[in-house]
C-alpha cells in the first residue's frame, strides 16, 4: 500500500514470468503477510498493555492505529526512496527498522514510547518493505501477474491465522515484552526477503549511454475533477473508519464474555482462515464477463454486508456466537479487499491508477487513525461492547450507501457523456489521416469490439494487492 508508485524498472527486459522470479513472490507473500497481519494480531496483547500501564481501551487501540496510518500514509516517501536508491536497499533498511521498533518496544516504560517504537518505527519499516516488494513483483511477472499478486496477496489471511495464536503462546510464556522481543527477531526475516529481490538489469552494448528514464509525476492532482474518483474516495475513508475496528476489539469482547485467551486469539485466526478463500473467490467472480459490468453495485453489496455483520455481531452473547460472527466477517472482509481497488481502476482508468490510489490511501490513512481510537473511546465511556460494533457497523453501511447512490447519479452517467467528447478532442489532437488511405470497415468494428476489453483489462499494479 501507499502513494503512486514510479514503477520505472530498466527498458529493454522481459519479465522472466518464472525463474528467480517465484523466489521474489515468495518474498514478497511474506512480507505482504508481516505488514496487513502484524497490526491486528497485536491486538492479542493489548489486555496486558492495559494492565502494565493503568491505561483504557482507546489508548492501547491508537497502537494499531499508528501501525495501519504509517503502511498507508508513507506511499509518497516509499515511492521517492525506491527511485533514489532501488528497491532491495530501501527493503533492507525497512527490514532493519520494523525489527529494531519491536525489540525497542520490549524495553519501553510508557504507552508514549510504544506509540512511537512499535506504532511509527515498525510501521514505517513494514511500509519500506512493502511497496518496494510489490514493484519488484511486477518486474518479474507480466502474463502471470494477476495469478501473482493473488498469492502474494494470500500472506495477509494466511500470517493472521498464524501470528495471532502464536502472540498469545508468546504472551503466555514470556509476558508481553518477551512477545514483543520475539516478533522484533521475527521480523528481520524481511531482509532475507529483501536480499531476494534482485534487480533485473538490462543489457547494454558496450560503450553505450544507459537508458534515460522519462520524467513523470509522482502524483497527479487532476483525478479530484473526477466526479466519480470524489465519491469513490468519500465513499472508501468512510468506510475505513469502521472497517478495522472489529478485528482490534474482537479478541478483547471475548475475554470480556470469559472465554479463556487462547480461545480468544482462536478467533482471529477464524476470520483469516476464512479471508484466505474470500479473496480470490471473490476476484474470480469479479472477472466473469457478466459480473464485471456491476462491480461497483458488487463492491456496494459487499460494503453493505460487512457493516450489516458488525450489526448482528454485536448481539453476541457466548463464544459460538463470536465464532459465527467471524465466519461472516471474513467472508465480507475478504470481498471488500478484492473489489476496492479493481473498482477504482474501473472508474478513473489504468492511466491515472497509481496516483488516484496513492490519493486515496492517503485519505484513508486519516480514517485508520481515528477509526479504531473512537471506538475505545466509546468502549471506556460505555463499557460495552456492543455499541462499538453498533458504530463500526453504521459507518460501514453508510459508505456503502454514498457509493451506490453516488455511482447511480454520477458516475454510471460519466461515461456515456464524457467518453465520446473525450475520444473525439483526442482525434483532433492526433494528426488526421491522409485522404486517400481507406480504412476497412471490418478493421474498424473489430477495433470497437476490442477497445472495451482493453480498457477494462485487469491492469495490475503495485497497488493493487489487498
Amino acid at each position: 500500500m501507499g502513494g503512486a508508485v514510479v514503477d520505472e524498472g530498466p527498458t529493454g527486459v522481459k519479465a522472466p514470468d518464472g525463474g528467480w522470479g517465484w523466489a521474489v513472490l515468495f518474498g514478497c507473500f511474506v512480507i505482504t503477510g508481516f505488514s496487513y497481519a502484524f497490526p491486528k494480531a497485536v491486538s492479542v496483547f493489548f489486555k496486558e498493555l492495559m494492565r502494565e500501564f493503568g491505561i483504557g481501551y482507546s489508548d492501547t487501540a491508537w497502537i494499531s492505529s499508528i501501525l495501519l496510518a504509517m503502511l498507508y500514509g508513507t506511499g509518497p516517501l516509499c515511492s521517492v526512496c525506491v527511485n533514489r536508491f532501488g528497491c532491495r536497499p530501501v527493503m533492507l533498511v525497512g527490514g532493519l527498522f520494523a525489527s529494531l521498533g519491536m525489540v525497542a518496544a520490549s524495553f519501553c516504560r510508557s504507552i508514549i514510547q510504544v506509540y512511537l517504537t512499535t506504532g511509527v518505527i515498525t510501521g514505517l519499516g513494514l511500509a519500506l518493505n512493502f511497496q518496494p516488494s510489490l514493484i519488484m513483483l511486477n518486474r518479474y511477472f507480466n502474463k502471470r501477474r494477476p495469478m501473482a499478486n493473488g498469492l502474494a496477496a494470500a500472506g495477509s489471511p494466511v500470517f493472521l491465522c498464524a501470528l495471532s495464536p502464536l502472540g498469545q503462546l508468546l504472551q503466555d510464556r514470556y509476558g508481553w515484552r518477551g512477545g514483543f522481543l520475539i516478533l522484533g527477531g521475527l521480523l528481520l526475516n524481511c531482509c532475507v526477503c529483501a536480499a531476494l529481490m534482485r534487480p533485473l538489469v538490462a543489457p547494454q552494448p558496450a560503450g553505450a549511454p544507459g537508458p534515460q528514464r522519462p520524467a513523470r509525476r509522482l502524483l497527479d492532482l487532476s483525478v479530484f475533477r473526477d466526479r466519480g474518483f470524489v465519491i469513490y474516495a468519500a465513499a472508501a475513508s468512510i468506510m475505513v473508519l469502521g472497517l478495522f475496528v472489529p478485528p482490534v476489539f474482537v479478541v478483547s469482547y471475548a475475554k470480556d464474555l470469559g472465554v479463556p485467551d487462547t480461545q480468544a486469539a482462536f478467533l482471529l485466526t477464524i476470520l483469516g482462515f476464512i479471508d484466505i478463500f474470500a479473496r480470490p473467490t471473490a476476484g474470480f467472480i469479479t472477472g466473469l464477463k457478466k459480473v464485471r459490468p456491476y462491480s461497483v453495485y458488487l463492491f456496494s453489496f459487499a460494503m453493505f454486508f460487512n457493516g450489516f455483520t458488525d450489526l448482528t455481531g454485536s448481539t453476541a452473547s457466548d463464544y459460538g456466537g463470536l465464532v459465527v460472527f467471524c465466519i461472516f466477517f471474513g467472508i465480507s472482509y475478504g470481498m471488500v479487499g478484492a473489489l476496492q481497488f479493481e473498482v477504482l481502476m474501473a472508474i478513473v482508468g489504468t492511466h491515472k491508477f497509481s496516483s488516484a490510489i496513492g490519493l486515496v490511501l492517503l485519505l484513508e490513512a486519516v480514517a485508520v487513525l481515528v477509526g479504531p481510537p473512537s471506538g475505545g473511546k466509546l468502549l471506556d465511556a460505555t463499557h460495552v461492547y456492543q455499541y462499538v460494533f453498533i458504530l463500526a457497523g453504521i459507518e460501514v453501511l453508510t459508505s456503502s450507501l454514498v457509493l451506490l447512490l453516488g455511482n447511480f447519479f454520477c458516475i454510471k452517467k460519466r461515461p456515456e457523456a464524457s467518453q465520446p467528447e473525450e475520444a473525439t478532442s483526442e482525434a483532433e489532437r492526433l494528426h488526421k489521416p491522409p485522404t486517400d488511405v481507406r480504412v476497412d470497415s471490418r478493421e474498424v468494428e473489430h477495433f470497437l469490439k476490442a477497445e472495451p476489453e482493453k480498457n477494462g483489462e485487469v491492469v495490475h499494479t503495485p497497488e493493487t494487492s489487498v
